[in-house]
């Protein structure tokens, strides 16, 4: 497959928060190459037009984040000819799906007993917290196979803005990109053609009320506090991202300098 890599963002119909993480800056001055490692939402939806857009890529290996639960939800990614999809579940299956079911479904006052006053926030800083320190197998598997042989790659899970850039983030620590570069690609998840749209069981207007979408929203946004947490978690559990990639993940010297000279120009 020929690759090609597209001079502007491309507008997908049914893929959202897709981009190319390519030219963002290192510590030591060089610049992630583009065309080689990509983040989305989820491919379960994209349209034929989408696809052959994404074939275009010469995508080696589409790693999928979501768990069985989500795969049930949204189906099964498309199929993309001649390229491997590998599924590393970053969440348990049952984990919060009494929670998510009550999202879906649950009434204002059932979405105020599990959201407001800083509930829904503090989720999400707690699973960003676990995700660091609980899924080192499945982020050094990542980064040994990105060393390996699965360039180009594209990263994703249902929008494409936790698991998945959780998983970004961790690559781009290993290459040594500026922290600051890191969060404000992470933070391009909230630009309003990227978000991930809520989903509730009724159409009614009192389903998407202000109310009830305000209390949603810190499970949709992209928040700096969200990171930062997963930062502090390395920082607290191996004293720095060296530590991290070594002991927690088990990523040699060498390994991390294969990911430097196939990911960085």
């Amino acid at each position: 497959m020929t690759q090609q890599i597209p001079s502007t963002e491309p507008e997908l119909a049914r893929v959202r928060n897709f981009r190319d993480v390519g030219g963002l800056p290192t510590v030591d001055g060089r610049r992630v190459r583009q065309g080689v490692l990509y983040r989305s939402g989820h491919l379960a939806h994209a349209t034929e037009e989408d696809a052959a857009f994404l074939g275009s890529l010469g995508l080696h290996t589409i790693f999928d984040f979501r768990n069985a639960a989500d795969q049930k939800l949204e189906g099964p990614d498309v199929e993309l000819p001649g390229v491997r999809n590998v599924n590393l579940p970053l969440t348990d299956p049952a984990d919060g799906a009494e929670f998510w079911k009550m999202v879906r479904d649950g009434d204002i006052d059932q979405l105020r007993t599990i959201l407001a006053d800083g509930k829904a926030a503090q989720r999400m800083i707690t699973s960003y917290r676990t995700i660091i320190k609980e899924r080192t197998a499945e982020h050094s598997r990542v980064l040994h196979a990105l060393a390996e042989d699965s360039l180009p790659a594209l990263m994703h899970c249902a929008a494409g803005k936790d698991r998945a850039g959780l998983s970004i983030a961790v690559t781009l620590l290993a290459l040594g990109v500026e922290r600051e570069a890191i969060v404000a690609d992470y933070l391009e998840s909230n630009a309003k053609h990227r978000r991930y749209k809520v989903h509730r069981s009724s159409s009614s207007a009192s389903a998407y009320s202000p109310e009830v979408m305000e209390l949603l929203s810190p499970l949709f946004d992209a928040r700096a506090e969200y990171l930062t947490a997963a930062f502090e978690t390395i920082e607290a559990t191996w004293g720095g991202v060296d530590a991290y990639l070594a002991q927690g993940l088990g990523v040699t010297p060498e390994t991390r300098e294969r990911l430097r000279e196939r990911l960085l120009d």
